[in-house]
């Protein structure tokens, strides 16, 4: 009988925000002596759908927002953002093979490499291509990789992901929850991390 993760990091590969928390949510939880956390890709247009909401990056914010992730990234030590075009773009394809990649053990590895393709090479990853270049480097067996992303099942445990997320009170990414509490935010980060330690 396997337990509960004590916490699970929900994310999108089209946030940049959860990119930011994605290259830090490792050291983070290293540095407090905790359990790695679960991580979990889910849909954040799912996720706008049930809550009404849309992007902060179709809004009037979003030049602002941009500057902000640019920021942050230079305070983490993270090489410059470079913002795919277009941005926002289409995940679907990226979300299932992150789907299958959780399956067979490589979620970290791989959605690391596709946020990186997305937000430090400036790559769509609306564009399948760029998907397969993230796999190729996490080890994810091309042919595989094409039967997956069609199958029914992942579909499936992609949409129950995101659902079963919004039922948590997961209203975006990047979110951690920490026995029931949802800390929303790359800004929350360091108190998810604090209260799954403590």
């Amino acid at each position: 009988m396997t337990s509960e993760p004590e916490a699970v990091f929900y994310f999108d590969l089209g946030s940049p925000y959860a990119y930011l928390a994605a290259e830090r949510i490792g050291r983070l939880f290293d540095e407090a002596g905790g359990a790695q956390p679960e991580w979990q890709p889910i849909l954040l247009g799912g996720l706008f759908k049930r809550f009404g909401r849309d992007s902060w990056a179709n809004g009037p914010g979003r030049a602002e927002g941009m500057k902000e992730v640019e920021r942050r990234a230079e305070a983490y030590g993270l090489p410059p953002i470079r913002w795919p075009d277009p941005w926002p773009g289409n995940t679907l394809v990226a979300m299932r093979t992150a789907t299958f990649a959780k399956e067979i053990g490589r979620t970290v590895s791989f959605s690391l490499a596709a946020f990186r393709q997305a937000f430090a090479a400036g790559r769509d990853l609306s564009d399948p291509d760029n998907v397969f270049i993230a796999a190729a480097a996490s080890e994810l067996h091309p042919r595989a990789l094409r039967t997956a992303i069609v199958r029914d099942a992942i579909k499936d445990r992609l949409r129950a992901a995101t659902d079963g997320a919004a039922d948590l009170g997961v209203r975006g990414v990047p979110s951690v929850v920490v026995a029931g509490r949802v800390f929303w935010g790359d800004d929350r980060l360091e108190q998810a991390v604090e209260a799954a330690a403590g």
